[in-house]
């Protein structure tokens, strides 16, 4: 396409942009000079530039959803290695077809650190993202404060609503650190109100018989995991951690000394 294009008459770049249709208005004046040199129908002028436009706007929507999700990074289904994890292939399979969002399933990660939980977690919020699903990351620990907040101002009500908005809300580190009487009800009251309405995906280092040890309450961790895994893919990481792996590798096979 020719580098000089002439601009948009003035009224269409005001229409354009009250119309809110900035990919159009940047195309249009190069892609004009196409159609006329290559003798474009006027259907096909209008449908590469509504084309442009809805490409334009998937973009910009993803772009907003990635930056919603709140991941503390980028992890994506192509780098995780299969090979190295012991996530068996048809879980793997199944978890990525994000099968499991669609009917509002959820995921539950049980293994040591740096097995691969938070890398699984991010992966497939990301792939979620991809797919035009809202999702929302955070540490158990932070959502815990999230919703002690709105304890404190009488609105934890509209807090987990509002939480719940997302289509997949991913809760890392579970169990890190334990739990108050207040804040393991809290985490019941948001995992209840999510059960058979959204998905969530779940990553802890403790097996669930080990629940007990960061919930103060034996009912409280029975109830929370009943509503949890009732529908729900639970994937057991074990193996050597990555991160020991790759320390390992940069020290040419010598483990860091403690």
């Amino acid at each position: 396409m020719s580098t000089t294009a002439p601009p948009l008459d003035a009224d269409l770049t005001a229409g354009l942009r009250r119309l809110k249709l900035a990919a159009m208005r940047q195309l249009a004046p190069e892609l004009l000079i196409t159609a006329k040199t290559q003798r474009w129908t006027p259907e096909e002028v209008l449908r590469a530039l509504v084309v442009a436009e809805i490409a334009a706007r998937d973009a910009s929507n993803e772009r907003a959803r990635i930056k919603a999700a709140a991941f503390p990074v980028l992890k994506t289904i192509e780098e995780f290695d299969l090979a190295a994890s012991s996530i068996p292939a048809p879980t793997w399979a199944y978890l990525t077809s994000l099968e499991w969002v669609r009917a509002r399933e959820n995921v539950a990660l049980i293994g040591p650190a740096g097995t691969g939980k938070s890398h699984t977690l991010i992966a497939l919020g990301h792939a979620a993202v991809l797919a035009g699903h809202r999702v929302w990351y955070v540490t158990a620990a932070d959502l815990v404060e999230t919703l002690y907040r709105g304890l404190a101002d009488n609105t934890v009500g509209k807090t987990i609503e509002a939480l719940l908005r997302n289509d997949v809300v991913l809760v890392d580190e579970i169990g890190f650190a334990p739990l108050d009487d207040t804040g393991a009800q809290l985490l019941f009251r948001f995992v209840a109100a999510a059960y058979e309405r959204r998905s969530l995906g779940v990553a802890s280092h403790h097996s669930f018989e080990d629940w007990g040890r960061f919930l103060p309450e034996h009912t409280t961790a029975v109830s929370m995991l009943d509503r949890l895994l009732h529908h729900a893919t639970t994937v057991v990481t074990n193996g050597q951690s990555y991160r020991m792996r790759q320390a390992r590798q940069r020290r040419g096979g010598e483990l860091p000394t403690p």
